[in-house]
């Protein structure tokens, strides 16, 4: 980053996807930016792009499963930055199947990338940043329908936990002029689709009042309200960008009774 500023990003899975999108939006606003994901050559595209735009972006290949690598990062920013003032934790995944299958194994692993890295890169940001300096704003991305995904009990019962997170932390730490959120997400039009096929993906968008699959932009566009000014009274909150699925209520028709054996 070599540059000090007031202002700094941190975006986890800032690569592809939500993450890109709202990295390349928060450099638009102004703010210096730090990536981070397993890949490199993801990170270093978004870098480019943010320098091309007269940006400033720090990247890390970085697995936060690990905290030992999270501890790193986190140092790295602040010995380059001195400060952050917005997290991000979008980093996450999932894999599709029926509750009755998906080993213990299957589930703590969805359940580590979604609520145990995401608890150790906030708790790291907070003890060497947020809490030192008396302000703060972190962001987690959630799941939306918020009630529950048929095939996805495994990620929808972690992404609800971070929205509970959320909120606890956005009472306890109040105290330090740290603000929490949650944006929940429904289906967005990202690379991550892929591995679902196109019957999937498009039996989805059937099922969404606005008819259509999200964009990563439209999301990073709610991200980078929650970590502007504009929300500086916004703090404990969820909010929902979905299309309306969330209010529909109604995600298809349930499953027959299956016969006894």
């Amino acid at each position: 980053m070599s540059v000090r500023t007031s202002k700094v990003a941190v975006v986890t899975g800032g690569g592809t996807g939500i993450g890109r999108a709202t990295a390349l939006l928060l450099a638009q606003q102004g703010f210096h930016v730090a990536i981070c994901g397993r890949r490199p050559e993801p990170l270093e595209a978004v870098r480019e792009q943010i320098a091309i735009g007269g940006g400033v972006c720090l990247t890390q290949s970085c697995d936060i499963r690990e905290p030992e690598e999270v501890s790193g990062f986190v140092e790295r920013v602040m010995d380059e930055a001195e400060r952050i003032d917005v997290l991000v934790n979008n980093a996450g995944g999932q894999f599709v199947a029926p509750a009755e299958d998906i080993s213990l194994k299957g589930f703590r692993a969805v359940q580590r990338l979604t609520i145990d890295a995401a608890w150790s890169m906030t708790q790291a940001v907070a003890n060497r940043a947020f809490i030192p300096q008396r302000s703060g704003n972190v962001i987690f991305i959630g799941f939306s329908p918020r009630r529950g995904i048929p095939t996805f009990a495994h990620a929808s019962s972690a992404r609800a936990a971070l929205e509970n997170l959320a909120s606890g932390l956005a009472l306890e730490w109040s105290q330090y002029g740290i603000r929490a959120n949650c944006v929940s997400v429904g289906t967005i039009a990202s690379e991550g689709l892929e591995q679902y096929g196109d019957e999937a993906v498009t039996e989805w968008a059937r099922t969404i009042p606005m008819g259509r699959l999200g964009t990563p932009d439209e999301v990073a566009a709610v991200i980078g309200f929650l970590a502007s000014d504009a929300a500086s009274y916004v703090t404990g909150s969820v909010l929902t960008v979905d299309g309306g699925a969330d209010a529909w209520g109604v995600g298809g028709y349930p499953p027959p009774p299956s016969p006894a054996n």
